[in-house]
């Protein structure tokens, strides 16, 4: 099939499709959280009291980075609740370009592998149909446009990454840390570059989570106080089942989340498993919060979509579609807060466990990266210009 000039692969035209219907039904009773963007936009660009440079001093409830307000900009021109709705479908969209990002990795990281492509494609079917539920639930239901922003960065980081362009892994994943915080998590990708290419990712990153933060930090001191910012410790969190029964978020969990993520992120890489960071650090963002919002689940599918369509061979990809069962489904079907708490655990528990140590299989004909390979990407010819890949037999 082809629009114009373009090929649309049959299983992105199935995958749209699927993402539609989810829409629709979402968009009913969804932007539940659009108005934090809309309020912090405003704050931040349009000179009102306590805001400018005083917002995360004055209203620490904005757990948001400024390329989200910067972004959310976009649609204040229009009226609120069209632009509420043209928010909505410019994130469903995202999540759909996201599959077609994960696949395009998925076939540059196994070049030279006899990788069959129709065996790919019907991959990132599968995995891509249990990510879209939840990708709606951040982008329309909850209208989450930090979370969806550093999940998309993160993706592009990847296509960046297997394409070894290390300027842009580093830029992207600056992009989401200064949309979301959390996103510090996703930084163990910069370990998997080459030493001097990650030297200067790094200092990509470094520069612009700068640039981002520091005129806050640097202008209202009391902006430190939003790092203190706390939530219900709800019932259903899994920290319950460390003990930790405080009624809000205990000091010490927010820099766990972030450290037990980065050391999980780091072990993969050095166990020659990147494709596993992005699963990583969410499993340790849900294992640690004290809320079970749902909309944090589009981070663990957008991991286990990334490890199914890059980490492994399988046609099957199950690895996506436990998480959206365990999480997703009891979340709407247990009533038990202790149990839904304790599925999760067991959810972050097991799928850690099987990236970082089930025994997996080399590629068969993968071969060491030449000279022109090494290169910058800027620098090589563009891939659709090399040979076409055998089938896998």
């Amino acid at each position: 099939m082809r629009i114009g000039r373009y090929p649309v692969r049959w299983h992105i035209v199935l995958l749209a499709l699927w993402t539609a219907g989810w829409f629709v039904v979402a968009e009913r009773h969804g932007a539940v959280s659009w108005h934090y963007l809309r309020t912090g936009q405003r704050l931040l660009f349009e000179q009102m009291p306590g805001g400018g440079l005083a917002l995360y001093a004055n209203h620490p409830e904005l757990q948001i980075g400024p390329v989200s307000f910067a972004v959310a900009g976009l649609f204040a021109p229009f009226p609120a609740e069209l632009g509420e709705k043209l928010a909505d479908a410019f994130m469903s969209g995202l999540g759909l370009y996201m599959l077609v990002l994960v696949g395009r990795a998925a076939a540059d990281h196994n070049r030279g592998t006899g990788l069959n492509h129709r065996r790919l494609q019907q991959r990132v079917l599968i995995a891509g149909a249990a990510f879209i539920p939840m990708w709606v639930e951040v982008a329309v239901r909850f209208a989450h446009l930090d979370d969806v922003l550093a999940l998309f960065f993160t993706t592009l980081a990847v296509r960046a990454l297997v394409r070894g362009n290390a300027t842009a892994v580093g830029v992207m994943l600056a992009l989401a840390v200064d949309s979301k915080p959390w996103a510090v998590g996703f930084l163990p990708l910069l370990l998997a570059l080459d030493r001097p290419a990650r030297t200067r990712s790094a200092a990509w990153v470094l520069a612009l989570v700068a640039a981002a933060w520091l005129p806050f930090y640097l202008t209202h001191l009391d902006t430190l106080a939003a790092a203190r910012f706390t939530i219900p410790n709800q019932p259903a969190s899994s920290l319950r089942w460390f003990g930790v029964n405080d009624p809000a978020t205990p000091w010490w969990d927010r820099p766990a989340q972030m450290a037990l993520g980065v050391t999980l992120g780091a072990l993969a890489v050095r166990r020659g498993r990147w494709p596993a960071v992005v699963l990583l650090a969410a499993d340790a963002r849900i294992a640690l919060d004290p809320s079970v919002y749902t909309y944090y689940n589009a981070s663990v599918l957008l991991g286990t979509l990334i490890w199914d369509s890059i980490g492994q061979r399988r046609l099957v990809p199950w690895v996506s579609w436990i998480a959206l069962i365990a999480l997703y489904g009891s979340a709407l079907l247990v009533p038990s807060d202790a149990t839904r708490g304790l599925i999760r655990l067991a959810f972050v528990a097991g799928s850690a466990a099987y990236v970082l140590l089930w025994p997996q299989r080399s590629p068969r004909g993968r071969r060491p990266r030449r000279r022109e390979e090494a290169r910058p990407a800027e620098e090589r010819p563009h891939p659709e210009r090399r040979r076409t890949l055998a089938p896998e037999q």
